[in-house]
């Protein structure tokens, strides 16, 4: 579907009630992509009218994981509540226009008549008896003061209300099927569904893209459009995140926000990436994409209807793929971040052997698929002493003797080499491996342990070379001599 001319003006709304979930960060991220490809302006809204559930702290939970999303806001933000006065005079203005009116009634009677509805089977619909309300006994019912909400009253019954949704193409309710809604409870507070037409209109949106459990509150919103005549924004209502299970996305499938992958140690391109994915197509097979790129190919026609699978081993995949090909100097201030804070390093020792780091970086981050990944790699590179884990001795040690000896034998092999790179390092060794008359492995296996403390690292040559040739002789030196003596 061919968007319209712009400008466009698209918002993210949520609710601080709560951490920035997954699928927030999706809607964000799609309205975001939207704006960047079209033109136009992607706008922040805090829904913050429930203040016994809106909390500051929740709020600056969604500024930060957008932040680090890199979805940037283009306006201040907008906080719903302090339009309430706004959210009142749209109100009024649907009463004094006959498009909606005041429904005395008790709420203890409304609760009653909902549960005779549903102990006959039979589903609640207001009964309007308060719309043909006399002028002189609603002004009766106000002098006396009694409580009342303003209901907006659907108009046609014959008729329905449809939209042209951008995902879905065409929608249309009957409107005998909707009731006489609440715009305005009794304590003057406004209904949803009038907040968000009475800002949205208020901020000049033209295109309303949000989660397809807002579909039943679309049609209440289009009549509110008309009735206070304003022009109707475009829809597109983007499918649910289900877990492996098929069910919604929630806590039970483990992590649902943002910081939790943060914390991780996922990098935000890997997640946004992963998010694009969930629910919209680029077209072909192509899944690792760079910002740029998703903004270069995003499309409406590209968004999908059916329900979207979070499957957290296709994250960790894809932020593999992400560190596999970002920029080292994109990736050094994270990584160099998570090795300080585990106290491996400090960031003036890095800065003192940068091209050494850079080096270890780049050699580190094949085999990882998050930032831990890399940090747990890198222990054996800034330690001055290693552990050996028991599983690797117990697989490549367990002839102490036979291992101390081929240990002994490739420290006096290593000693003659006199270029410390990977062409004498590889030939010495294979060298050595054929003098002996055994496989290479045979060699490089249990060195690798003594190097490093573990059964998996890069390739042997590589991880002499990173540790030069003091560090690697004496971890040689001190693996022959722990085994001797174990």
């Amino acid at each position: 579907m061919t968007p319209k001319p712009g400008p466009h003006r698209l918002r993210f709304a949520p609710s601080p009630t709560g951490y920035l979930h997954v699928g927030g960060a999706r809607t964000a991220l799609f309205n975001w992509l939207y704006v960047r490809r079209f033109g136009g302006q992607f706008l922040l809204r805090i829904e913050d009218t429930d203040k016994a559930r809106s909390t500051e702290e929740s709020t600056r939970a969604i500024f930060d994981g957008l932040r680090w999303l890199g979805l940037g806001w283009d306006e201040d933000v907008v906080y719903q509540g302090g339009n309430v006065e706004r959210h009142r005079a749209d109100a009024l203005r649907l009463l004094e226009s006959g498009a909606a009116y005041r429904d005395f009634t008790p709420q203890h009677v409304l609760e009653e008549r909902r549960r005779e509805a549903v102990a006959h089977g039979e589903i609640y619909k207001y009964n309007r008896e308060w719309a043909v309300l006399s002028p002189e006994e609603e002004q009766s019912r106000l002098t006396q003061g009694d409580p009342y909400v303003i209901r907006f009253k659907v108009p046609d019954e014959q008729g329905t209300t449809e939209w042209n949704d951008l995902v879905h193409e065409r929608i249309a309710f009957p409107n005998k099927d909707i009731e006489d809604f609440v715009i305005l409870r009794s304590d003057g507070t406004p209904i949803y569904n009038l907040a968000v037409v009475s800002d949205d209109i208020a901020m000049g949106i033209t295109l309303v893209m949000r989660g397809d459990d807002h579909i039943s509150n679309t049609p209440k919103q289009i009549m509110l459009y008309n009735a206070l005549g304003k022009p109707v924004p475009e829809f597109a209502h983007l499918p649910m995140i289900h877990g492996l299970d098929g069910k919604k996305l929630s806590k039970r499938h483990g992590a649902t926000a943002v910081a939790d992958y943060q914390h991780q140690g996922l990098l935000p391109q890997a997640m946004l990436n992963f998010l694009a994915l969930l629910g919209w197509s680029p077209g072909g097979d192509r899944e690792v994409m760079t910002m740029d790129e998703m903004v270069e190919l995003f499309s409406p026609d590209g968004l999908q209807r059916k329900a979207a699978i979070f499957d957290p081993q296709k994250l960790e995949w894809m932020n593999g793929q992400h560190l596999s090909i970002m920029p080292l100097t994109q990736l050094e201030p994270t990584v160099t971040q998570a090795i300080v804070a585990a106290g491996l390093a400090t960031e003036e020792t890095l800065a003192a052997r940068h091209d050494w780091y850079l080096a270890l970086l780049d050699l580190l981050r094949v085999r990882s698929r998050v930032i831990d990944d890399i940090v747990r790699q890198a222990i054996p590179y800034f330690a001055d002493h290693i552990q050996y884990d028991p599983e690797a001795v117990e697989k490549q040690w367990k002839d102490r003797l036979g291992a101390a000896e081929i240990l002994q034998a490739t420290s006096v092999a290593l000693t003659g080499v006199e270029q410390w790179d990977e062409l004498s390092l590889e030939a010495s060794l294979r060298g050595l491996a054929e003098l002996r008359g055994i496989a290479a492995g045979k060699i490089f296996q249990p060195l690798r342990v003594a190097l490093t403390g573990l059964t998996v690292s890069p390739g042997i040559f590589d991880v002499l070379q990173m540790l030069g040739r003091d560090c690697s002789l004496g971890r040689i030196r001190d693996a022959a001599e722990f085994l001797t003596n174990s």
